[in-house]
């Protein structure tokens, strides 16, 4: 009980503890951490633009499976488990973090928003989508003859506002089965069908790519200044190697939604810079707090409990919903058996890889 109470009021009995020693390993975790994260946030940007990842072909889908899992275990493994030690800690008072299990509820709330801001998201960008089209093309939907569908251009296109109805209208007119999956519909069924699954899945794209760094930033810092305020060479050097690793693997998953997204350079660099400055930056205002920093004051422990579940709930969301469930259940996956095969050993994979560093952090 003295111990508990000594490590709650900030005096720590690391017998590993060594200030100097830890300094030059926070510079080097710097480092490390930044370079991992931009690597791998930069394989599926740059390759996007050659042929081994292009993010139309099979070995992107099968990387993607890879990330899919990583995230999920990110949320599951990491996230939940640091929130519930945070939440249940010694240091803070019974009532009320030992009554109700916060840990659990605050991950169920940011996955119901997460939810609310996916669907507000994608009706914002298909509003805004809408309203760039010109007037007589909006006028040409409304006029539609016997031979259109609502919402079909005489170019073959599709406005947004068109694509459910016809979504709807041809769902009884396209081939299912067998036939789907061999190609046996027409060309402007095909067409169609490219339409459905195009401009309204880069609407998607979008909206998770940024709903997903939203998640993956706010537990970055977390994890940044965990590592900052630690003055125990013992407790660094693994954490170096750990959460390359981690940043590497969630960049990679980032960047393959990021370059499915189709932004811009100027926007995907951005996104991309940001995500790899996080970790660093967290470990930066770690190390200059950690002198008058306490990791078991309970204001801190609620902090980081909160925060890791809230992200917890929004990776868990993203990568079922948004990751898994869209690429798994897809007409593509369902068609191909070879790429069933490859996806699904992928994503055990990426989920039990990212699951073994729990060892270490």
């Amino acid at each position: 009980e003295s111990m508990t109470n000594s490590t709650c009021a900030g005096h720590d009995s690391d017998l590993c503890r060594d200030d100097s020693a830890a300094l030059v390993l926070k510079f080097v975790a710097i480092a490390s951490i930044l370079l991992a994260g931009m690597a791998g946030i930069a394989i599926p940007l740059v390759g996007r633009h050659r042929r081994f990842l292009r993010t139309d072909g099979n070995l992107f889908v099968a990387a993607k499976a890879f990330a899919a899992g990583v995230i999920l275990a990110t949320g599951f493994v990491h996230m939940l488990s640091d929130a519930s030690e945070a939440l249940q800690h010694p240091c803070l008072p019974p009532f009320p973090w030992s009554k109700f299990p916060f840990t659990g509820f605050f991950a169920m709330v940011a996955a119901l928003l997460t939810l609310l801001l996916d669907f507000l998201g994608t009706q914002y960008y298909e509003r805004k989508q809408g309203l760039n089209r010109s007037s007589d093309e909006q006028a040409r939907v409304g006029s539609s003859d016997s031979v259109k569908v609502f919402g079909e251009e005489e170019s073959g296109g599709m406005h947004i506002v068109g694509m459910h109805a016809h979504a709807a209208h041809h769902r009884h007119n396209h081939p299912h089965g067998h036939d789907a999956c061999h190609g046996n519909a027409t060309v402007k069924e095909q067409v169609h069908s490219h339409m459905d699954d195009g401009e309204e899945t880069d609407l998607r794209h979008v909206v998770v790519s940024q709903v997903l760094e939203l998640g993956i930033v706010s537990h970055s810092v977390i994890i940044g200044l965990s590592l900052g305020v630690s003055q125990s060479p013992c407790t660094i050097r693994p954490l170096i190697a750990a959460l390359s690793f981690h940043q590497f693997f969630e960049g990679f998953a980032l960047g393959g939604c990021i370059s499915q997204a189709q932004f811009k350079a100027s926007s995907a660099t951005i996104m991309a810079c940001f995500f790899a400055l996080t970790t660093p930056l967290g470990v930066a205002i770690g190390t200059a707090i950690s002198s008058g920093y306490n990791p078991y004051s309970p204001a801190a422990l609620i902090a980081e409990g909160i925060l890791d579940s809230l992200s917890s709930g929004i990776l868990v969301y993203m990568a079922l919903v948004d990751l898994i469930a869209a690429d798994f259940l897809s007409k593509r996956m369902s068609c191909n058996f070879r790429l069933q095969i490859l996806s699904y050993s992928m994503l055990f994979l990426g989920a039990g890889l990212m699951s073994s560093l729990a060892i270490w952090a």
